[in-house]
């Protein structure tokens, strides 16, 4: 199974005349059934070990990874960042061409399971990434300029998943408290805004991959504990005014400097966010 995270750019609409972007997590494979958008109905499912296949959907995964995750993931593990993107994940150019995607790297073993899946199931599961919390359901995000998110989501069959019409009946915001995405979502939202600027056309110019503000963008992105470093050891604080009050945060606490992170990239590619330059 492939989970893939696209980016598409819409133009201004009557409901939403500022879009962002909408960004949409799904997945590409020859055993999808069908797609069915929820709107405001429901869905009965689960996933259990009383499942016949249960933990079939962690073999074979292509799936990416928001940089949330990689926060959750490598803080599950006692992982510095560097070491978990070293460990746990491959990097490349996929449906986006401007920027690099960063995806869970398979185990080699027969069935390419999981690195994470034991006999008893996901052993890093209250961490586990957004894919795989959201699953069945596709969701959507879309976003207008004052900051408003609006999430969309579809229910995904696959062939091999034996889960659908058992247990529960769920709306999509029941699911999505009942997996604790909420979150999720809300850092996902702030990096689909992100994201919507690295992944437009000719954002690093003719250089691409070769130009030093992509490898900056990335690091801000994915690798925390190097970004920190660059915020307390470069001449960052001597160039951005950071109060005091948020510098204490981004110290210690990565969602905090991801927010930082975040702020950079759309100042210094887009000339948008809060940040500001000192005089």
């Amino acid at each position: 199974m492939t989970f893939i995270v696209k980016m598409i750019k819409n133009g201004p609409s009557k409901d939403n005349p500022n879009p962002w972007a909408e960004y949409l997590m799904t997945t590409q494979d020859n055993h999808r059934i069908d797609t069915i958008p929820l709107g405001n109905g429901s869905f009965q499912f689960t996933c259990n070990n009383s499942v016949p296949c249960f933990t079939r959907c962690c073999h074979s995964a292509d799936m990416m990874l928001y940089p949330y995750d990689i926060i959750r993931l490598k803080k599950n593990l006692g992982m510095t960042s560097e070491a978990f993107l070293v460990a746990h994940t491959t990097t490349a150019f996929r449906d986006n061409p401007y920027f690099p995607g960063v995806m869970l790297k398979m185990s080699d073993t027969q069935g390419r399971p999981c690195p994470f899946l034991t006999e008893k199931g996901c052993r890093v599961y209250p961490d586990r990434p957004y894919s795989c919390r959201a699953y069945p359901l596709e969701p959507a995000m879309s976003g207008d300029k004052a900051g408003g998110v609006t999430i969309e989501a579809s229910v995904v069959r696959h062939t091999y998943c034996k889960g659908h019409g058992l247990g529960d009946e769920w709306t999509a915001d029941q699911w999505m408290a009942d997996q604790g995405m909420g979150g999720f979502n809300k850092q996902n939202a702030a990096w689909a805004r992100v994201a919507s600027v690295l992944y437009a056309s000719n954002t690093f110019g003719p250089k691409g991959a070769d130009n030093p503000a992509m490898n900056m963008a990335y690091m801000a992105s994915y690798n925390m504990d190097t970004f920190r470093r660059f915020v307390f050891e470069s001449s960052f604080l001597k160039r951005f005014a950071i109060p005091k009050k948020r510098l204490k945060r981004v110290k210690h606490d990565d969602v905090a400097l991801l927010g930082l992170g975040f702020d950079w990239i759309l100042h210094f590619l887009g000339g948008q966010g809060t940040l500001k330059e000192k005089g």
